[in-house]
């Protein structure tokens, strides 16, 4: 299941700094933080995320009933820490079957969020119309927080951005059809916060969506 860091905005190979540049290099995107190899769910797995990140790590906290969390993974190394963090999670779609919702906290300009969007992005700004109304609202870490509906994502997933402690926050869910999820004032809580309670959080099988963020 371990593989090589690979760079958040295309999934390309990155070189680790070196002699002649001490950021970790993409080929077609020069400079970026690099996305760690992701590994199976588990609450160890969660720590070493959780130990490393400068970025929150939103989960909705409690789990809506019959989900899981199914993974996590980390854009940034140990020098930098992690600069973007994106929280699988697994369970009864509102309109039934299957559904997944990934959010992702990052910095400005990582390209996390928009690999899992489906977007070139790197960021969600192009795509979103803050002059209207929010969306969707969701309570992070006990303020409301508007999100927009993101718009020129693939029609088989729900894509919503919105800001969060200064940073980018996106909600993406599959399929599209999952999204009304997010208008039911879901609550999220920054698992750096949570203390002794991230041992109550039930895992379940690693999220292919989480693995292959540029599909």
């Amino acid at each position: 299941m371990r593989g090589e860091p690979s760079c958040p905005k295309c999934g390309g190979r990155v070189r680790a700094p070196g002699l002649f540049a001490d950021t970790w290099q993409c080929d077609g995107h020069g400079a970026v933080h690099p996305l760690q190899p992701v590994i199976p769910p588990s609450i160890d797995a969660l720590a070493v995320v959780l130990g490393r990140t400068q970025v929150p790590v939103w989960m909705p906290w409690p789990l809506p009933v019959g989900w899981l969390f199914t993974g996590v993974a980390c854009a940034g190394d140990d020098r930098s820490g992690g600069r973007a963090t994106a929280v699988a999670c697994s369970g009864p779609a509102p309109l039934g079957g299957g559904g997944e919702l990934i959010l992702v906290a990052e910095e400005l300009g990582v390209g996390l969020g928009a690999a899992y969007a489906g977007l070139a992005g790197p960021d969600p700004t192009p795509h979103m119309d803050v002059s209207s109304t929010p969306q969707a609202r969701i309570t992070a870490t006990g303020r409301p927080t508007p999100l927009w509906n993101v718009t020129e994502v693939p029609p088989d997933r729900a894509v919503f951005a919105g800001e969060a402690r200064g940073l980018w926050l996106w909600a993406i869910s599959w399929p599209a059809e999952s999204g009304p999820l997010l208008y039911d004032e879901l609550v999220l809580t920054d698992l750096r916060e949570a203390g002794s309670e991230i041992d109550l959080i039930p895992c379940g099988a690693l999220s292919p969506k989480l693995l292959s963020p540029h599909r």
